[in-house]
C-alpha cells in the first residue's frame, strides 16, 4: 500500500461499529438521505456469500478466499468475522477523502482499532443497544440466523462492548430518529456538513 499521510487529507474518516442488530446499516442509510452531508460509505470486500438482495459492488465486493489474499496488502483493515474475511480497500477511501468527502466505514471493533493505527485522526463511533436482551430480540426478529449464529453474535457483542470503551463517541440506538439526528450533528461538527443550498 502506498504511503499516505491520512491526516493531511481534507475529508474525515468515520468508523462506525456496534454489535450485529444494533442498527448500524439503517443509521447509515438514513444519514445518506440527509441533505447537506458530504458523505459516502466505504464498500468492504468479503469472502462471505451474498445474502438475498445484496448486490456486488453496492453492498460488498464479494471475493473468493484466494482473491482476498491477493489484495490483503491494499486493505486499510481486515478481520475474520463469523468465519469469513472482511476488509476495507484503502484506495477508494483515500480518493474520497481527497475530495473533501467524509467516508463512513462500518467495521467491527478490531477493524476500528486497525484503522486508528493507520489513520490516527479517524473518528470512532460505537453504536449500542439499550441492553443485550434487546439485541437478542432484534437478532431473532431478523430471522436470518440459526440459534448457533445468534449465540455467537451475542458472545461477540459482549466482547465488543468491553473493547469499545476506547471509542471516541458512544451512541445508544434506542430511538432511530433521535439517533440519526445525533449522528448527523456529530458529522457536521467534524466537517462532514456541506452547504445546504436553498432555492
Amino acid at each position: 500500500m502506498q504511503e499516505v499521510d491520512w491526516t493531511k487529507l481534507p475529508g474525515r474518516l468515520i468508523v462506525l461499529s456496534g454489535p450485529s442488530g444494533s442498527g448500524k446499516s439503517t443509521l447509515v442509510q438514513r444519514l445518506l438521505e440527509r441533505p447537506g452531508l458530504r458523505l459516502e460509505v466505504s464498500v468492504s470486500a468479503t469472502t462471505r456469500p451474498p445474502r438475498p438482495g445484496e448486490r456486488p459492488g453496492r453492498d460488498y465486493v464479494f471475493l473468493s478466499a484466494h482473491e482476498f489474499e491477493g489484495i490483503r496488502e491494499q486493505l486499510l483493515e481486515s478481520a475474520e468475522v463469523h468465519g469469513h474475511s472482511y476488509g476495507t480497500p484503502a484506495e477508494p477511501v483515500r480518493k474520497a477523502l481527497q475530495q473533501e468527502i467524509c467516508v463512513i466505514l462500518v467495521v467491527d471493533v478490531q477493524g476500528g482499532f486497525q484503522v486508528r493505527e493507520k489513520v490516527p485522526n479517524a473518528l470512532l463511533i460505537f453504536v449500542n443497544v439499550p441492553g443485550l436482551d434487546v439485541l437478542e430480540q432484534r437478532l431473532r426478529a431478523r430471522g436470518t440466523d440459526d440459534e448457533a449464529t445468534i449465540q455467537r453474535r451475542l458472545a461477540n457483542a459482549r466482547r465488543e462492548l468491553e473493547m469499545a470503551k476506547r471509542y471516541d463517541v458512544h451512541l445508544v440506538n434506542d430511538d432511530l430518529e433521535r439517533s440519526v439526528d445525533e449522528l448527523a450533528e456529530i458529522l457536521v461538527q467534524n466537517h462532514c456538513g456541506g452547504r445546504i443550498d436553498h432555492d
